[in-house]
Parts: structure tokens; sequence; C-alpha cells
């Protein structure tokens, strides 16, 4: 049987690791489009305040490694297309401009979310970086030398956790927050404003249910101008950080999907299609506290989802227990823990 994996970053790899331990002889083929696999972005904010020395470290898996296993792993390959009735993939190597056309047998879809980018005059001005992945985690960190005012745009987990690396490291930070409270999707608004006056005490200017409208660069003076809907603020960079969406669109109107764009699975993860299934940031959970699907992009749940499409590509092996989205994160000293189904 050939299995070709869509994107291998932690469903991508647990997914490949499960097919060989059971069945070696599977010829399988990785795409993925980056230069790197198994990229841990939560570490950034780890990197940017000095706890994790390496950026490198953030890595636990390589191409080599994978390619050990018997895989044909294709990095700086871009998927174009995909179509689920012929089986086949039209793929572009990323190096020297080739397209050419693939097929399987079954298809894991690990295409994990990208960053929300809002639709913002100046979003793409050269002071507003996002920060998911390794080169953006690189210029996060490149930036942070040379940049003292920071303004953060979201107040998820992300924005919260920079947040604090930022005052950690000396910086002047601002964190913007449409909602009325930070990690509106984690705590209720209690605890939210015990973590609001905690980022405050270290010198964090938090602005909550303020929303950013534009920005505008300001080349001569090295700054960048943050339009709200009540007001303006400078800084020399700003950090987007506006939550994640599945990347999905290689299957649109071939597979069933949830009003987001997240591909629905059944308890095998497998999707609609029968000979296509979906795993990690890509794909729905089930959410075991209320019962329901929800898009809960963690990395525990990635890692699992993995691994159970690596043994259900060969039939009904093993059912997906759902989640209980257990998180945590440290925040100046304090350890915070939740439950939650976004």
């Amino acid at each position: 049987m050939k299995v070709v994996i869509v994107g291998c970053t932690h469903a991508g790899i647990a997914a490949a690791t499960e097919i060989f331990k059971a069945h070696p002889d599977t010829e399988v083929t990785i795409y993925e489009r980056n230069d790197n696999v198994s990229f841990l972005s939560c570490g950034i904010s780890l990197y940017l305040n000095g706890q994790v020395k390496r950026l490198e470290d953030m890595f636990y898996a390589t191409p080599e490694d994978l390619a050990k296993q018997g895989a044909k792993v294709r990095i700086r390959h871009d998927v174009l297309s995909i179509d689920t009735k012929t089986h086949q993939l039209i793929v572009e190597n990323l190096d020297n401009k080739k397209v050419f056309t693939d097929n399987y047998d079954k298809l894991i879809m690990s295409t994990g979310s990208y960053v929300v980018v809002p639709p913002l005059m100046g979003i793409d001005d050269s002071h507003v970086l996002l920060c998911k992945s390794y080169e953006q985690a690189k210029q996060i960190y490149t930036s942070a030398q040379t940049h003292k005012h920071i303004t953060i745009v979201g107040g998820g987990y992300v924005g919260v956790e920079l947040a604090e690396a930022y005052a950690d490291t000396d910086h002047e930070v601002t964190l913007i927050q449409s909602h009325g409270q930070v990690l509106n999707n984690y705590v209720d608004k209690t605890l939210s404003d015990q973590i609001t006056s905690l980022l405050k005490k270290h010198g964090v200017h938090v602005y909550l249910n303020e929303r950013v409208e534009a920005f505008q660069g300001d080349d001569q003076n090295d700054k960048v101008i943050i339009q709200t809907d009540k007001t303006s603020h400078e800084a020399d960079l700003a950090i987007v950080s506006t939550g994640f969406m599945a990347n999905t669109d290689l299957l649109r109107g071939q597979v069933d999907m949830d009003r987001h764009g997240a591909v629905l699975i059944n308890d095998y993860l497998q999707t609609s299609n029968p000979d296509v299934y979906a795993a990690g940031d890509a794909c729905i959970s089930h959410f075991n506290p209320a019962h329901n699907d929800a898009y809960i992009p963690l990395a525990t749940n990635a890692v699992r989802q993995g691994a159970l499409a690596g043994k259900n590509i060969f039939g009904e092996v093993q059912k997906y227990m759902g989640t209980q989205a257990t998180s945590a994160m440290e925040l100046f000293g304090y350890t915070l823990a939740n439950c939650s189904g976004g």
C-alpha cells in the first residue's frame, strides 16, 4: 500500500512512525513545504527569554530520521492540489520549480494550522511579524535585539507568553486584546482578571476591548503605528497572535468540514472520504467534557491523532478516545492549568 502524508509537524511524524512500527514495508511519501519538520512553536517564548539557548533545540526529529525509518521525505515540496476521486496530487518542488503528479492509496492530511491574519491595512509591513514557524521565530528573536517597545496583538496563549518573555528581557510591552479578557478561550473572567493584574504588575500595558484596525509603518523613525477602534499606539515592532485556523484548503469541497474549515473525522480519524484521514490542527477533536466536537489545536492532540491515523489506515484498529483539552502555562512564577473546548 502507498501512503502519502501531507504536512510533517507533530501529527505527520507520529503517523509515519506508527506506520513503520506495525507495517515496515509500507511505501510512505511525506510532503512538507518547509525545509524542516517537527518544530515546537510552543517554545518560541522560551527561546525569546533565554530558557532555551538554541532554537534548533525546538526540533525533536529531522527528515533524515524519517528517511531512516523508510519514508521518502520530500521537504521544500508544496502540494498544489489534491483530487480525492483519482487519488492524485500535483506537487511543486520549491527548489527547482518542477511540478509533477503523484498518487496514493491512503492519504493522511496533517497540514496543521496557520496564524489568523486579519485583513488589515499595513499587516504586511516589515514592522509587523507573525508567530508560529521556525523562520518567524528567528525573525522575532533577531528583532528583539534591536527593538525596545513591542506591541502584541492578541491575548491568547501565544500573546500572553510572548508578553511575559519580552517583559522578562527588559522590553516595554503593550498587549492589545479585542475581547474583555485575556485567555478568553481558556479561563473565566475572575481568573483572567488575576492574570491581567499579574501582567500589569510586571510592566505590561494591557488594553482590553480594543480592536486593531490598521498598521502604519514609519520607516524614517523605525516605528509602527497600531491604529485601533479607540486610539493609536506607537511601537518599534508589532507581533500578531490572533489565533489559528485549520490549513485545509486542499480538501475544500472534497471532504466534510465544520463551518471554520476544520476537517470532520470519525472515531478512527477517517474523513467522509474513506481513503483520506486527518490528524492534528487540520481537523476537529472530540471534547469529552461537553460531548461535542471542537477545534482544539494542541500539540498533544496532534501527536495522539497522528499515531492513531497511522494505525487505522490499515483498518479500524483503535478508536480515538477524545480529549479533555488539558493545557498549561507558566507565567511569572505561577502555573496555570486548565481544560477547555475552544
